[in-house]
């Protein structure tokens, strides 16, 4: 007779153990506890464990015996509303290492700088969303709200949605995709990413995943720009810029654009987010539901900052994911978009914490509305120093897009022969030779840092130049 095998003692229980608790605010037994976790560990082991959490403070147990209940540690304060009173629009320069704070900010900053160890575990609690009510709630005081409308509006307001961000991709392209991976410790300077995005240069001794981490931020960045009418704030949109952002960086490729079903930290925190499926699915079609309906994108746009990381529904690259969504609104908009250029790494993660720890969003309100300021600013000098965009291209660019991705993906000569039978379709007839010549232009120039304008994947290049013949063959 086979003996009994142990069941493995999972090393992230605890917060399997939390998020069980989070769903039991009247306490869980043991035996609801083993229940809830099963095939994790034993009802023996888990006792043990419990013994061991409370003692130290990351549970609280009550009663004896068979009459012992165990509960979070201790509850969380309510989501504070925000105090416009004691709240100052950052009209300061930024000393390099920070931003400026508000007195809230200030608080919630004294807070979170306090030894890891003297701040008790935390599970995710589902109040902070569930108690948030659009257009009720306001996380941006409408007075700031007012502030960074006039500094994002641009005369693009009335055209069609992305009008603007076209108008400045190069630049957005090269500024987002940076700050973003700077804020994950991507080691690229603004020049070595400008020579990627630009030209396809990887810089000497940098690692593979930096350099796949810029890319899929450009990839991103292009799907909401050049789709802008029809992406949003729904599942499609925020499922699929996870899967660009994450390609090829996760451990489990499968994972990228889906939501999690196993546990995850969070480093340098004590919040322990939920590991419960059923409840990752409810909270994130509940955060997609109410960030769709609220009508400033301001306000829209800071909602998703803060509940996106604070659910974590990804099993990786959530703040990553949250920063794009954040450009949503400024996108379809026409506003400014936030490039998070300049932003302090601590003053982002301090924000943050006070989120994941305290449920206080005053701190990272602070980043938010400084790095929007420095935006702001920076785009109007951009698009000023910028030519006019080429109307030729920007009237077609549908059709580049569809007949040079046709010619990649089926292997087809990028030859004249070629792009005439699939642009005869899309191209009035007037104008057809000068898109041809677009056409081959941007097939002869066709780089890893730039095919994501394309819809195209670097396998699709590589595929597409091993079936060509070698250059200086003769091409019909």
């Amino acid at each position: 007779m086979r003996a009994n095998m142990p069941r493995p003692i999972a090393s992230d229980l605890l917060p399997a153990v939390l998020s069980a608790l989070e769903a039991s605010p009247g306490g869980a037994a043991i035996d609801t506890l083993v229940h809830a976790l099963p095939d994790s560990v034993s009802r023996r082991t888990l006792q043990r464990r419990l013994a061991e959490w409370a003692a130290s403070g990351a549970v609280r147990a009550e009663g004896v015996g068979k009459a012992r209940r165990y509960f979070l540690a201790r509850p969380l304060p309510g989501p504070t509303a925000p105090r416009p009173s004691t709240y100052r629009i950052s009209s300061e320069a930024s000393d390099g290492d920070y931003v400026p704070l508000s007195e809230d900010g200030r608080e919630i900053l004294d807070i979170v700088r306090r030894p890891i160890t003297s701040r008790p575990p935390v599970g995710y609690r589902r109040e902070l969303l569930e108690q948030y009510e659009p257009n009720v709630t306001s996380y941006i005081p409408a007075p700031v709200a007012r502030h960074l409308l006039e500094l994002g509006r641009t005369p693009d307001g009335p055209r069609p949605a992305g009008t603007y961000a076209r108008e400045i991709l190069n630049r957005l392209l090269i500024d987002l995709s940076w700050a973003s991976s700077r804020l994950e410790g991507n080691t690229y300077s603004l020049l070595d990413t400008e020579q990627l995005i630009r030209n396809g240069q990887v810089p000497a001794g940098k690692d593979a995943k930096e350099t796949q981490m810029i890319l899929n931020h450009k990839a991103a960045i292009e799907l909401l720009v050049d789709s802008a009418a029809e992406t949003g704030v729904n599942r499609f949109t925020l499922l699929n810029l996870h899967a660009l952002l994450a390609d090829n960086l996760l451990d489990d490729p499968l994972q990228a654009g889906r939501l999690r079903t196993t546990p995850v930290g969070i480093g340098g925190s004590a919040s322990l987010p939920t590991a419960i499926p059923q409840l990752i699915e409810e909270q994130f079609s509940g955060l997609i539901a109410k960030a769709a309906a609220i009508h400033d994108p301001f306000e829209q746009s800071f909602f998703l900052m803060v509940q996106l990381p604070y659910l974590q529904p990804f099993v990786d690259v959530n703040k990553r994911t949250s920063r794009l969504a954040a450009n949503i609104p400024f996108i379809r908009g026409n506003l400014v978009p936030l490039s998070f250029v300049d932003v302090p790494e601590r003053a982002y993660i301090d924000g943050l914490v006070g989120v994941y720890e305290l449920n206080r969003i005053e701190l990272i309100r602070d980043v938010f509305v400084w790095a929007y300021e420095r935006s702001s600013r920076r785009y109007k000098t951009v698009r000023d120093s910028l030519p006019e965009p080429d109307p030729f291209r920007l009237a077609y660019r549908l059709a580049l897009i569809e007949v040079v991705g046709d010619i990649v993906r089926n292997g087809l000569a990028p030859v004249r022969e070629q792009v005439v039978t699939l642009a005869a379709p899309l191209v009035p007839a007037d104008d057809l030779e000068r898109f041809v010549q677009l056409a081959l232009e941007e097939l002869e120039n066709l780089h890893e840092g730039n095919l994501a304008r394309f819809r195209l994947r670097p396998a699709d290049l590589r595929q597409w130049r091993a079936a060509l013949p070698p250059r200086g063959a003769e091409r019909r």
